[in-house]
């Protein structure tokens, strides 16, 4: 059982695991889970870190779309977002790149929904590792990591 998952349970909130045949050689793991679990990719999110203005967060969009990094520094009231690298995103989370989930990381960092996950009764995120998802109401997802919702896709 990941963190992620664990922690759903602590919270005893309404949640489904999706487990998929993952491909190690497949590097765009979002729309992998969409496709092989056969959901609509906008309802598939992806999680990504970034540090604005020297300080990391969590970008939580869709896999239809892409982060803008300008959106995500002007949601947290920075001036400047830049990706975070792949060591420092798995240090700080506790996750390997691919299976990062937004619940359950090592460090609580600022989080930021895409906005568009409000129009969904349900969405899917990493579930702590590679091949495995989480379908839950976007709204337990924002009250659990504490996130703000904010137009940060670019689709």
């Amino acid at each position: 059982m990941t963190p992620a998952v664990q922690a759903l349970k602590r919270a005893k909130v309404t949640f489904e695991l999706h487990e998929y045949p993952h491909d190690p050689a497949s590097a765009a793991y979002g729309e992998e889970a969409a496709r092989l679990l056969g959901l609509a990719p906008h309802t598939v999110f992806k999680t990504l870190l970034a540090k604005i203005d020297g300080k990391l967060a969590v970008a939580v969009v869709p896999v239809s779309g892409m982060l803008d990094l300008k959106a995500l520094a002007r949601a947290a009231n920075g001036r400047k977002a830049v990706m975070a690298d792949t060591a420092e995103a798995e240090r700080a989370t506790g996750y390997v790149v691919g299976g990062i989930s937004p619940l359950g990381q090592k460090q609580r960092l600022a989080t930021f929904i895409d906005d568009s996950a409000a129009d969904l009764a349900c969405i899917h995120v990493s579930a702590g590792r590679r091949g495995l998802e989480i379908a839950l109401a976007p709204t337990v997802l924002q009250r659990l990591t504490q996130a703000r919702l904010a137009p940060l896709a670019r689709r």
